[in-house]
């Protein structure tokens, strides 16, 4: 499958913070769109992340946060992690694994808030797949996990559209995406 409109589609995720500092998961259920395991006279496939867009709002609104708004929180897309669905601060993430090293991060962003009237609140994107070279996905999870170290001031929504597709993989690509994709 290539990047075009034909085969490209869009899944979402969602995570609210709250006002409090610690680590959160939410999890994406992807297993329609992946079969490493096959029967004979089929192929494997895999979700091919193109794209990953990143958006911060206060919670339950369409508004902009605030430029006044306080706080600093690092948050991921990743092949899943083995992590549960958790809110802030109901689980743990271990340390290494927000970052650019890890094997299993398809985009990151660090978002902090200015704390100015004048501000300047905004995600950065610093790891991000490309429609030239997507992050491929092998297993059934992706899952949104973040880590917020600074509370912020205001509880935000952290929402995430990826562009991806469905496509057919040889077996040696899949093999290498399962030891690369294991915890």
């Amino acid at each position: 499958m290539a990047y075009n409109v034909k085969d490209v589609f869009f899944l979402d995720a969602e995570a609210e913070t709250t006002t409090g500092a610690g680590d959160f998961a939410t999890n994406l259920d992807i297993s329609s769109y992946v079969m490493p395991v096959v029967r004979k006279g089929t192929k494997p496939t895999g979700l091919a992340i193109y794209k990953v867009h990143w958006d911060v709002s206060p919670a339950a609104s369409n508004d902009a946060v605030p430029p006044a708004t306080t706080g600093v929180f690092r948050a991921g897309i990743f092949s899943d992690l083995g992590l549960p669905s958790a809110v802030v601060g109901g689980i743990a993430i271990a340390n290494d694994t927000l970052n650019a090293g890890n094997d299993l991060a398809v985009s990151i962003m660090d978002w902090w808030g200015g704390g100015t009237a004048a501000g300047d609140p905004h995600p950065m994107t610093w790891l991000m797949p490309s429609p030239e070279v997507p992050y491929v996905i092998v297993r059934d999870t992706v899952q949104l996990a973040g880590s917020i170290s600074t509370a912020t001031s205001v509880s935000c929504d952290i929402r995430v559209r990826l562009e991806c597709a469905q496509i057919t993989l040889d077996m040696a690509t899949l093999n290498q995406l399962l030891r690369t994709q294991t915890v």
